[in-house]
């Protein structure tokens, strides 16, 4: 015995090192079938590929603010979130009761809001909504905050509709079987759940007209309109919806070395993720800054600032 343990210190004299254990860590992201989820295992996969004891996988949540909420107490490393949503958790707003430490390491693409009805529908407007049966998205979801506030900015309030709060997938479900008149899913375009929603079912996405998103405008700098082609999911037609860029979020104590080597190895394999991922094509140095309302994270500005001398 003593024998053998005296060969365990001679051996850690010599500056053997018993193997570092490697850090495991989550990125937030949302339903299984929105791009959160895909994008989220991607960007996970290609950082623990590259990052010496670095762990990581993706989680599915309820998207925006709960993953803010998980990135600000240190539950999650990092998280996808709207970026109008984590300009409220910047800013301390509902449905934050304070402001959050949160910055941003890069922006991704943008989300387009789609309220979605049966081909038949008579609803044709979003003022058409009043009274209906409405799915706004699911609790602590970016899609909820972003349905309530479109909403409240044209003048109408959830008691005005009869409002459920579903997730993407119960959402589809429930507008295939007749269940609600009308759903909300923000995501991008050409997103999973609407896609397979449309191979089976005849739907409509609503267009929004030129003042009611002038009025969103006014209320929520942060959206832009986004002109979205016929066809881009099937046999639906063109339509003009209000969209805001998502982000990736993290706690503003993070290090500054880690945040840096996360967005530099995530740019450097930018081919891969775009492989991966098609709305990766939006996720360029270039637009990192979109969401001019909350900072970019020091690590993440230093990346920024070295290729744009």
């Amino acid at each position: 015995m003593y024998k053998a343990v005296k060969k365990i210190f001679f051996i850690l004299g010599l500056g053997m090192a018993i193997p570092a254990v490697a850090a495991n860590y989550t990125i937030g992201t949302g339903s299984q079938s929105g791009t959160y989820y895909p994008l989220g295992g991607t960007l996970a996969k290609i950082w623990s590929d590259n990052i010496p004891d670095f762990n990581m996988r993706a989680e599915v949540t309820a998207a925006s603010v709960e993953n803010i909420i998980k990135v600000a107490t240190k539950k999650q490393l990092v998280g996808i979130a709207m970026g109008n949503v984590a300009q409220k958790a910047w800013d301390g707003n509902k449905p934050f009761p304070r402001q959050m430490p949160t910055e941003v390491l890069f922006a991704l693409y943008p989300n387009v809001v789609q309220f979605i009805v049966p081909a038949d529908s008579d609803i044709h407007t979003i003022e058409d909504l009043k009274g209906k049966k409405v799915s706004l998205g699911a609790p602590g979801s970016g899609t909820r905050v972003s349905s309530v506030n479109i909403l409240n900015a044209l003048g109408i309030s959830e008691s005005d509709i009869r409002s459920q709060s579903l997730n993407y997938t119960a959402t589809t479900s429930a507008i295939a079987n007749g269940q609600i008149d009308a759903g909300v899913i923000v995501g991008s375009l050409g997103v999973g759940a609407i896609t397979e929603l449309a191979l089976t079912r005849n739907i409509r996405i609503l267009s929004f007209s030129d003042q009611d998103l002038k009025k969103i405008q006014a209320a929520n700098p942060s959206y832009q309109p986004l002109k979205a082609p016929q066809d881009s999911y099937k046999n639906v037609p063109a339509f003009t919806a209000p969209a805001v860029w998502n982000v990736l979020v993290v706690n503003k104590a993070m290090d500054k070395k880690l945040a840096y080597q996360l967005t530099k190895i995530a740019f450097e394999n930018i081919d891969k993720i775009r492989q991966a991922i098609g709305v990766a094509k939006f996720m360029t140095i270039d637009n990192m800054t979109r969401l001019s309302g909350v900072p970019l994270h020091p690590g993440a500005q230093q990346y920024y600032k070295e290729h744009h001398q």
